[in-house]
């Protein structure tokens, strides 16, 4: 789109998938203009914002010359880790009232996120990581097993494989060489607990608003299948918050989301796995809606236009929630037939959100990573009970009828 064309004063939001629809909706309700920034042509929320560029979210000298005279009033990002150092750059360009912290960057290299975890005090484990592939396997080899084998700057358990022995390490290396844009890969060990992930939304350094939540994975991987609210000592509660409180000052996250995955141990202790020092992806901003009654999304608008930002973030509400997301039934790729059972999961007690993300005629992919989900529910509920009744309701309505590429190809 010319720039003469691109509105005023807009909202710019970097990204366009499914996880940032609710940006473009929040800033609707606002009635502030948005421009779309997004690579794909078919990006799921260019329908949902007042003009599109299609420029990788990566590039931020393209998107300033593409702006031309145009300035934001605001700049945003989503669940994406790709878009963040443009978040910083477009901020620091245009004097934006929220500047995306430069220090937090440190985050998404995973090596040297163990250095940043080791720094203030939290429990680290065993790791290794190298650009080359047989140091990497070398270094491995003397670790605790099992290990996990991943890429230093991935994301969305893209080459992510648990290794057994040292036999499977090569394979495992290349694997996820090949989803590392620095060819770097990265060895852990393994660690027995409790797989959770914490959401903060921070004001001044403090949370503002915390949750922690149990995952569960889809057979065999790394890719989450359900993640919802649990029960936590109070102790063991305080001891995450303020474990994750730590880690975001050290990123240099004062105001704003993040969220670390974290493993919580028999002797008590939260192990962070992972850092991602920005809004969650999965669908939990929905989860913490239909939990707490907040609105993060609504609060990471305003902390973009410089608005105070905290009223988004006050609970009114305090219940148990989880979201169940939906992957393809095939374990090769297929089309999207047709739907069923969408009405009636909708009106499913306790049900709160049911989102579809393809639609039929759509390519649809194993769910073997988390930007192949196709859609997701969430339920809400006076106990985890109530919740997982209502999730297996919905679950058992919903149903994705898909048929393989080779037969749809063969019928045409």
């Amino acid at each position: 789109m010319p720039s003469d064309q691109l509105p005023q004063r807009a909202l710019l939001v970097l990204g366009a998938s499914e996880e940032h629809i609710p940006l473009y909706q929040e800033a609707r309700r606002r009635g502030m203009p948005t421009i779309a920034v997004d690579m794909r042509a078919d990006a799921p929320a260019f329908p949902f914002a007042d003009a599109a560029l299609q420029i990788s979210t990566r590039d931020a000298d393209a998107i300033a010359d593409a702006l031309g005279d145009t300035r934001p009033a605001g700049i945003v990002g989503g669940a994406s880790d790709a878009a963040l150092a443009t978040w910083h750059a477009l901020g620091v360009l245009y004097d934006a009232a929220y500047v995306y912290p430069e220090s937090a960057f440190a985050g998404l290299d995973k090596a040297g996120f163990h250095a940043a975890v080791a720094s203030c005090g939290i429990t680290d484990y065993g790791w290794a990581a190298s650009s080359d592939p047989d140091d990497v396997v070398a270094e491995a080899a003397g670790l605790r097993f099992p290990l996990v084998i991943k890429p230093v700057d991935g994301s969305g358990s893209k080459g992510v494989t648990l290794v057994i022995g040292p036999d499977e390490l090569p394979t495992a290396v290349a694997r996820a060489r090949a989803c590392s844009a620095s060819q770097t890969v990265i060895a852990e060990e393994f660690i027995e607990g409790r797989q959770l992930t914490i959401d903060l939304f921070l004001r001044g350094g403090r949370s503002m608003m915390t949750c922690v939540k149990e995952q569960e994975f889809v057979a065999g991987g790394f890719v989450v299948r359900r993640i919802g609210t649990v029960e936590l000592s109070p102790d063991e509660h305080d001891h995450l918050e303020a474990s994750a409180e730590r880690l975001c000052r050290v990123l240099g996250i004062v105001d704003g989301p993040a969220n670390f995955d974290l493993v919580l141990g028999a002797d008590g202790q939260g192990r962070i796995i992972e850092a991602n020092p920005r809004l969650s992806g999965d669908s939990i901003p929905r989860l913490h809606t239909a939990a707490y009654g907040v609105n993060v999304v609504g609060a990471l608008v305003a902390l973009a236009l410089g608005e105070r930002f905290d009223g988004h973030l006050v609970s009114t509400r305090n219940e148990h929630a989880a979201v169940e997301l939906i992957g393809s039934p095939l374990l090769t790729d297929g089309e999207l037939v047709a739907w069923e059972g969408v009405a009636q999961a909708r009106e499913v007690p306790g049900i709160t959100d049911v989102v579809l993300y393809a639609e039929p005629g759509d390519l649809v992919r194993p769910h073997d990573q988390s930007g192949h989900k196709i859609g997701m529910f969430v339920a809400a509920g006076p106990s985890a009970a109530d919740v997982s009744s209502a999730l297996e309701t919905a679950g058992a309505l919903v149903r994705p009828i898909v048929r393989p590429i080779a037969v749809a190809k063969g019928e045409s």
